[in-house]
């Protein structure tokens, strides 16, 4: 997944999205392209670790921004004293760079040069200096707040050897992600609140219909997938994700402003990070295998109405966790959702490139995004249906529960 923007407009790089179409840049927008730099061009941090990282930033971002506009909205955290006049951008600076300091430590070089090139442009003075407070204080109390929150544990997933029980996968027969089961909330009471209805029996008619589906679909020599469904699945699946630069593309391309911006990026993020978090405590809980596993061993399972091919390969390398509900739907249903839910509608128009692809993809609306990725995580190989759906329901009522108690 890459860049998003509105159909007819081009597409953001890092570099370009820094600039608004008009007057000042936009520097809730500026900062969370620093954010990725930092999350992901340089830390190369998984999509699940990087969520946390972003709801950080953006909550923070958020809480400074709205004191130093008077208050606007009820805060995240902490609404730090303010006076009229102090600096928004100085606010966002010293409260994005703070927060990513405590984040990547390693990275004190790079986020301290760009830190002094934003405080540079602003004007010195009372303003600034007020700004600057603001920000850190923000900062310091999502740096506080996130202590010991349970990330980068020495959690591992169950590993079995029974039909139905997720094993490491190829190539790399590696375990990530499970730490993010157990980590702590951002907005919702607890994780285990939200349950998944949980997959099929092995034996039932209805996981011989969706296990079929993606050993036909999604493999990587498929005969019945088309040009259009490849290319799908691999530009939803670059790890450059999408959302990240959908955000950036709706908020310059509406024209936010810099209230408007933090409180949608805070809206998305912090709806996303916990949707996670229900997602990974759902996997944890059930440990299936997944296709790559549960197809090379069909005849194992008890489902007369299955057939083994061990020779069987995926059209994208699996991620090393459990299966079941998708990390991916529950991912993106969370940004659809926070997203429909601030602008009101569902009719966004857009468009994206994918490096992996080398394609651009355009929607009408944002449930058209969303129904496609369902299909794109099948046409991959990497999920069964029932995996997608009930993790887009997931995140979903997830996200409901976010956005009624914060926003």
């Amino acid at each position: 997944m890459s860049v998003l923007a509105l159909a007819g407009s081009v597409g953001l790089t890092p570099a370009a999205a820094r600039a608004a179409p008009t007057g000042a840049p936009n520097a809730v927008v500026t900062w969370n392209v620093d954010a990725q730099d930092a999350i992901f061009e340089v830390a190369r941090q998984s999509p699940t670790a990087a969520a946390r990282s972003f709801a950080m930033v953006q909550g923070a971002v958020f809480d400074a921004v709205n004191a130093v506009e008077g208050g606007p909205y009820r805060p995240y955290l902490v609404a730090p004293p303010s006076r009229r006049g102090d600096s928004a951008p100085a606010a966002v600076a010293a409260a994005a760079h703070h927060v990513l300091l405590s984040l990547f430590p390693a990275q004190a070089g790079a986020l301290r040069a760009r830190y002094e090139e934003a405080l540079g442009a602003i004007p010195d003075g009372r303003p600034k200096r007020g700004g600057i407070a603001v920000g850190e204080a923000a900062a310091a109390a999502m740096i506080e707040a996130r202590r010991d929150d349970g990330a980068f544990s020495d959690a591992t997933w169950k590993v079995g050897t029974a039909p139905g029980e997720w094993r490491p996968t190829p190539p790399g027969f590696l375990q990530a992600g499970a730490w993010y089961a157990t980590l702590k909330p951002f907005v919702i009471r607890d994780a285990a609140d939200f349950r998944t209805p949980g997959p099929p029996a092995l034996t039932s008619a209805a996981y011989a219909r969706d296990l079929d589906e993606v050993q036909a679909l999604g493999s990587a020599t498929s005969a019945v997938r088309t040009a259009d469904q490849t290319e799908a699945a691999i530009w939803w699946d670059d790890p450059r994700l999408v959302e990240w630069e959908i955000k950036r593309q709706l908020a310059v391309t509406h024209r936010l402003d810099t209230m408007r911006t933090a409180r949608m990026f805070a809206m998305v993020d912090l709806s996303v990070a916990d949707s996670l978090i229900s997602c990974y405590r759902e996997k944890w809980t059930w440990s299936l295998w997944r296709p790559v596993t549960a197809i090379p061993l069909a005849g194992t399972d008890g489902n007369p109405a299955t057939t083994a091919d061990p020779a069987w390969t995926p059209l994208r390398v699996t991620a090393p966790s459990a299966e079941y509900p998708s990390g991916h739907a529950c991912f993106t249903s969370a940004n659809v959702a926070a997203l429909r839910t601030f602008f009101g509608r569902d009719t966004l128009r857009f468009s994206a490139y994918s490096a992996d692809s080398g394609t651009t993809r355009r929607y009408h609306s944002l449930s058209a995004a969303l129904a496609e990725l369902r299909e794109a995580r099948i046409w991959a190989g990497v999920h069964y249906r029932f995996a997608v759906v009930d993790g887009d329901r997931l995140a979903a009522t997830v996200t409901r529960d976010v956005l009624h108690r914060q926003f």
